[in-house]
């Protein structure tokens, strides 16, 4: 199975808003299943790439809205990209991984509620 460029980019930008919120979700899924000490504070040093993670989350989900509102795909009759199904499938798995990305990349504005 082949991925899309609009899903890879989605891929790599949820991956990305994980890896931005690494430094306060970390320690506070720890705290939560019970684990705490030096495993919490180690991932406190990924803090300093939040922005760099941020940068690039915005990136791929940019380039996923290009992908799938912007740009106008040629297909020939029988093709997946020709069904309107499909594309809004795609739009809404789109909006539901760009909003939990979302509340992933403003944990760290709510994390001290939890703490």
């Amino acid at each position: 199975m082949r991925l899309s460029s609009a899903s890879a980019s989605l891929i790599a930008g949820a991956a990305a808003a994980v890896g931005a919120t690494a430094c306060c979700a970390g320690p506070l899924l720890l705290v939560l299943l019970g684990i705490g000490g030096a495993w919490g504070a180690r991932l406190t040093a990924l803090e300093a790439y939040q922005p760099y993670f941020l940068l690039a989350a915005l990136a791929c989900f940019g380039y996923a809205y290009f992908r799938l509102y912007r740009r106008v795909e040629v297909c020939a009759p029988g093709e997946v990209c020709a069904v309107p199904a499909v594309r809004r499938r795609q739009r809404l798995i789109f909006w539901l991984v760009s909003i939990a990305a979302l509340a992933l990349a403003a944990l760290p504005l709510y994390a001290p509620l939890f703490y």
